[in-house]
C-alpha cells in the first residue's frame, strides 16, 4: 500500500532570534523522529528590519536573554557571540540574514534544516555578522556547496525579494512571535509549538516570547 501523505508544517523563525536558536534541538529531534509523516518548510521572519535594524548595543536585554535561553533550553552560546554582545557594534539585519539563508537553501543537496542550523551557529556560536557575504562563503565551504553561487545569490536583489516575501507570508498567517511551528490545514494554519515546546507531545506551552512589532 502507498504510504500516507505527509503533513505539511511551517516553521517561523528569525536567524537573530535567540529563542529560535534555543528551539533548534527540539525542532531537529521532532523533524527526524517524524520524517516519515511530516515535511517542514522554514520561513524567515523580520524581527530586525527598517528602524529596528540597529547595532546590537541598541538591545541591552540580549545578554540577559542569552542566559535565560540557556537555562530553559540547554543550548550553548559560543565565545564569538559573547564577544559580539560585548562589542555591541554588529548590526542586526533580518533582511540580510533571510537573504543569506535563502541563498543556501537554493543549493542542491542541502536540507532547509541544515542550512538554518548553519546560519544560527554562525551568529550564536561564532558571533559573525549575517550581513557579510564572506560568512556565507565559509558556510558553503563547510557544507561542500558552490561558494560562488551562494555568495552571488546573497548579493543579488533576488535574495532580498525572497526575504521580504517570507516576511509577508508570516504576516498573512498572523504569526507575530517566534519561534512558532504551524500545521498547514485545509482551513488555514494551526499553531503546534513554540519556544516552550518539547519534541514529545504535551499540553500547549507558554506563549511565544519574542514578538514582531510590525
Amino acid at each position: 500500500m502507498p504510504s500516507a501523505e505527509r503533513a505539511s508544517l511551517t516553521y517561523a523563525f528569525d536567524a537573530y532570534c535567540a529563542w529560535c536558536y534555543g528551539f533548534g534541538p527540539t525542532l531537529r529531534t521532532f523533524a527526524e523522529d517524524n520524517a516519515h509523516r511530516v515535511r517542514i518548510g522554514i520561513v524567515s521572519a523580520g524581527l530586525y528590519t527598517g528602524a529596528r535594524a540597529l547595532p546590537i548595543a541598541a538591545y541591552p536585554h540580549l545578554p540577559a536573554e542569552r542566559g535565560t535561553v540557556t537555562r530553559l533550553t540547554g543550548v550553548a552560546f559560543g565565545a564569538g557571540y559573547d564577544r559580539a554582545l560585548s562589542q555591541g557594534t554588529t548590526v542586526l539585519d533580518s533582511v540580510a540574514a533571510a537573504a543569506g539563508l535563502a541563498a543556501l537553501r537554493d543549493q542542491p543537496g542541502i536540507s532547509e534544516l541544515d542550512a538554518t542550523e548553519a546560519v544560527q551557529r554562525t551568529w550564536f556560536v561564532d558571533g559573525r555578522s549575517l550581513s557579510d557575504a564572506e560568512v556565507y562563503r565559509e558556510i558553503d565551504v563547510a557544507l561542500s556547496l558552490d561558494a560562488d553561487a551562494v555568495t552571488s545569490a546573497f548579493s543579488s536583489s533576488a535574495g532580498r525579494v525572497k526575504a521580504r516575501s517570507g516576511f509577508r507570508t508570516l504576516r498573512r498567517l498572523r504569526v507575530r512571535s517566534y519561534p512558532t511551528l504551524l500545521l498547514d490545514t485545509a482551513h488555514g494554519a494551526d499553531q503546534m509549538g513554540d519556544a516552550g515546546s518539547t519534541a514529545t507531545p504535551r499540553p500547549p506551552g507558554p506563549p511565544n516570547i519574542l514578538k514582531d512589532p510590525s
